[in-house]
Parts: C-alpha cells; sequence; structure tokens
C-alpha cells in the first residue's frame, strides 16, 4: 500500500491502480493524504517550492494530525525548506 502512494501513478500496474483505487475510495483520511504525498513529491521533482506555502495550508484543513506534525516541523524552517524544494 506504501509502495502504491509513494509511487507515481502511471508506474503503477493497471491491477495496482485499481486495488489502490478502491482502497482509497473507502477510506477518505487516506485518499486526503495521498493526495498530499504526490503533491509533495511534484513540488520536490518538479522543484517547485513557491507553492509550499499552499500545500501547507491545504494540510491543515484536513483532519490528519500526523501531517499537521510535519508541517508544523516545516514551517519553522519555511525558507530553508523553499530554497531545498526550488534550487539545484
Amino acid at each position: 500500500m506504501t509502495r502504491w502512494i509513494l509511487s507515481r501513478p502511471e508506474t503503477l500496474t493497471e491491477i495496482e491502480q485499481l486495488r489502490l483505487k478502491a482502497v482509497l475510495a473507502n477510506c477518505p483520511e487516506l485518499d486526503a493524504l495521498t493526495g498530499h504525498v504526490r503533491s509533495f513529491a511534484q513540488m520536490l521533482t518538479e522543484r517547485e517550492g513557491e507553492r509550499l506555502p499552499q500545500w501547507l495550508d491545504a494540510v491543515r484543513q484536513d483532519d490528519l494530525p500526523s501531517l499537521h506534525t510535519l508541517a508544523a516541523g516545516i514551517d519553522r524552517d519555511r525558507d530553508a525548506v523553499i530554497a531545498g524544494l526550488t534550487l539545484p
């Protein structure tokens, strides 16, 4: 399950995609987590650090305490994290 969430969707087999879709349809929290993980991965791979403030706001709007802890940690050093997500 973790691998499915952390993988690029296009790299999953059709069966894996269908299974992940079924699980996410039955668990709104996991569906929200998956969206946040993939959005963060896109920021990282596409060097879009300027999106971090919006990502943090979106994370805080969901009832995902683990991600709230991560967001608080990122916020303590926001400028450095944005630089890390932006600069080569």
